[in-house]
C-alpha cells in the first residue's frame, strides 16, 4: 500500500521508551510548530539508523525552529531492543516507539526485510522519514528498501522551510 500525499497518516499508538505513548506526543496537532517527523528505522543492528537518529538527537532544536513541533522514530523493535537503542546511542531528547506491528508498517508503505544476518529480527522495516501536516495528512515522505539513501537532515530543514516560507503544497497525489 502507497500512502499518498494529502491522506490522512495511519496511526501509530504505539509505546515509548520510558513510559508514555506516541499519542501522548501531541503528533499532528500542529502545536508548537506547523509539522510533524515520524523517522521509521531498521533496528538496534543498524549503524547507519544510529548515525542517522544520534543526529536527530542533537538536532531537535534545528527541527524544531524549522517548523517541525514534533518528532518520532519508531521501529518494530521490541521494548527491550529499543531501550537498547536510547541507551547506548545516547538519545536524550528524541522519543523513540516500538512494537510497529507488520501490518502497521505495511500501511505506511513501508518495505520489509527479513534477517540475512546475526544480530538481526526476524523481520523488520526499512527506513522511512514522513512528514506530517498539522490535519495529520501527509505532507512529504521517503522510503527506502535498503539501508543507504535517506535524505540529508539539512535538506529535510530547508525543504520545511521554503514550503512553509512559500506555502508551498503537498505534491504527489495526482
Amino acid at each position: 500500500m502507497t500512502l499518498l500525499p494529502t491522506q490522512k497518516a495511519p496511526n501509530l499508538g504505539l509505546d515509548l521508551v520510558g513510559g508514555g505513548n506516541t499519542d501522548d506526543l501531541r503528533l499532528c496537532t500542529g502545536a508548537d510548530g506547523r509539522f510533524t517527523l515520524v523517522v521509521f528505522y531498521r533496528g538496534l543492528h543498524c549503524p547507519i539508523c544510529r548515525k542517522q537518529l544520534a543526529e536527530i538527537d542533537r538536532r531537535i532544536d534545528d527541527l524544531q525552529a524549522a517548523g517541525i513541533g514534533r518528532t518520532v522514530a519508531v521501529s518494530m523493535e521490541t521494548a527491550e531492543r529499543s531501550t537498547r537503542v536510547v541507551d547506548e546511542w545516547h538519545l536524550s531528547k528524541l522519543p523513540v516507539a516500538y512494537g510497529l506491528p507488520e501490518e502497521a508498517a505495511r500501511s505506511w508503505g513501508l518495505n520489509l526485510s527479513r534477517a540475512i544476518k546475526d544480530g538481526e529480527p526476524d523481520l523488520f522495516n526499512e527506513p522511512g522519514i514522513f512528514i506530517l501536516d498539522d490535519d495529520g495528512t501527509l505532507f512529504w515522505s521517503s522510503t527506502a528498501t535498503m539501508p543507504f539513501g535517506r535524505p540529508s537532515l539539512d535538506d529535510i530543514i530547508a525543504g520545511v522551510r521554503y514550503a512553509q516560507d512559500h506555502d508551498y503544497p503537498a505534491r504527489g497525489a495526482a
